[in-house]
């Protein structure tokens, strides 16, 4: 979870992400490992979804909001505070939720559910299931007893115990260390399982001890479930995202801060060796993303307001074989606390405010690209010591970004066999010459990629 006070007492609800641990699975399983992360989508619209566009794309995932009933108001943080566990959140009920299960899981796509598991609520009122809640007291739940002894807010980040057991913006906190919530927690991931999840995002995870998390995991009837963990990075900081990886996927923000620092004001020439050789996690066991819904409001990431920065560091992200990347597909906002249109419907995209960034046709293109170069290793990289570079994916791919502010030629070489292909970015055909190499001109800030398995437009 982002570090930042909401400025209303209910505020206390930003975002905060996160996921949990178990003995580890490197990135989704499966040939597909893209992950649509669908933010404030009711589930009757992430059904439709899946199957016009997701599933056709070749996005392996999708991820939908929390399902779990939370306060009342329109402020799209409210989904992050949960009164109970039923799932009666204003995205859908739980036959809507099964419903959108089984329709994305018809159409290829399986389900990543947000789990806010950290905490419960600030306030006192009704849920949006018509639960009655107190901060401390949610009926038939949790009871004063279930809560942390450190009621302040969590204010010293080199203190593990103050940003363990203190509560993140005001929320009343889980003692994640007793027998009684862990199993309670366990409960709830279970009945989502029971719906036919296929994995959690555990938010504000970097808030709960890592052997926490463990324990609850392997209470689970799938305890080798896929497994995400928000863990925000921070220099010298007490708890670190390292804990975290023998439970599952940790996000690495620091991926998507560098993108940013890359894109607008360095050189793509230094993406040479991004990932490990930038002292992040191992790729095996990091989540990626260029923005998510807390970093696209609060400022450290690029957004959807970036331009070409923002598709070209997705475009990259997707051609480039590090990590297991999310693709951020939210709203249109200019209060960032502002819910979402229609309370979550989408009639279409780029309609009411929708901004489909999983749609865009430069960002859609790259995840079948990503689906055929799986497993090739990088090879061929070129750059122009700017913001020009080009690389292959093995003998499956090859991808150039042109950053510049000017179009540009050149004849690039590649491990690609002979042939036509089609380029997704671009969407015209690029014939490679027997010695691995073509011609192409790309326009500034465009890309260009090809793969094998699309030899036509």
């Amino acid at each position: 979870m982002a570090r930042r006070t909401l400025a209303t007492a209910a505020a206390l609800a930003a975002a905060l992400f996160g996921m949990t641990p178990t003995t580890a699975e490197a990135a989704p399983p499966g040939t597909k490992d893209v992950t649509a992360v669908l933010f404030e989508w009711n589930y009757a619209s992430v059904a439709r979804e899946c199957t016009t566009a997701l599933g056709p794309a070749g996005y392996g995932y999708v991820q939908v909001s929390p399902p779990a009933e939370h306060i009342q108001g329109a402020q799209w943080w409210t989904s992050y505070q949960p009164v109970s566990y039923r799932i009666a959140g204003r995205l859908g009920d739980r036959t809507a939720f099964r419903n959108m299960v089984d329709t994305c899981h018809a159409a290829g796509v399986k389900v990543v559910a947000d789990a806010v598991v950290n905490h419960m609520s600030a306030g006192l009122g009704t849920g949006t299931g018509g639960s009655p809640y107190t901060k401390y007291d949610y009926p038939g739940l949790y009871s004063v007893y279930d809560f942390d002894d450190c009621t302040a807010q969590v204010s010293d980040y080199s203190d593990r115990w103050n940003v363990q057991h203190c509560e993140l913006v005001g929320l009343a906190d889980l003692d994640t260390g007793e027998e009684y919530v862990r199993k309670t927690i366990a409960g709830y991931l279970n009945d989502l399982l029971s719906l036919g999840v296929d994995g959690f995002r555990i938010d504000a995870a970097k808030h709960i001890p890592a052997a926490d998390l463990a324990d609850i995991k392997s209470r689970l009837t799938n305890p080798s479930v896929y497994w995400k963990q928000e863990v925000v990075y921070g220099a010298g900081e007490a708890v670190q995202a390292s804990e975290y990886t023998g439970n599952g996927d940790v996000q690495e923000f620091r991926y998507a801060y560098d993108l940013k620092r890359v894109f607008t004001a360095e050189k793509l020439a230094y993406l040479k060796n991004y990932g490990e050789g930038w002292g992040y996690l191992s790729g095996s066991v990091a989540g990626v993303f260029v923005d998510n819904h807390d970093t696209e409001r609060n400022g450290s990431t690029l957004n959807y307001k970036s331009g070409a920065d923002y598709t070209l560091a997705n475009v990259f992200m997707l051609a480039w074989p590090y990590g297991a990347p999310d693709v951020n597909s939210g709203y249109e906002w200019s209060d960032a606390d502002a819910g979402p249109p229609n309370g979550g419907r989408v009639d279409a995209c780029w309609q009411n405010g929708w901004k489909c960034q999983h749609a865009w046709p430069e960002i859609k293109s790259m995840v079948a690209f990503r689906n055929a170069t799986r497993g090739q290793a990088v090879t061929n990289w070129w750059d122009n010591g700017g913001n020009w570079i080009a690389f292959g994916r093995g003998t499956k791919g090859y991808a150039a970004v042109n950053h510049e502010p000017g179009s540009m030629t050149r004849t690039y070489q590649t491990s690609l066999p002979a042939g036509t292909y089609c380029d997704v970015q671009g969407n015209r055909p690029v014939t490679v010459d027997s010695s691995g190499r073509f011609t192409a001109t790309l326009a500034a800030d465009t890309a260009l990629a090809l793969y094998a398995g699309k030899p036509n437009c």
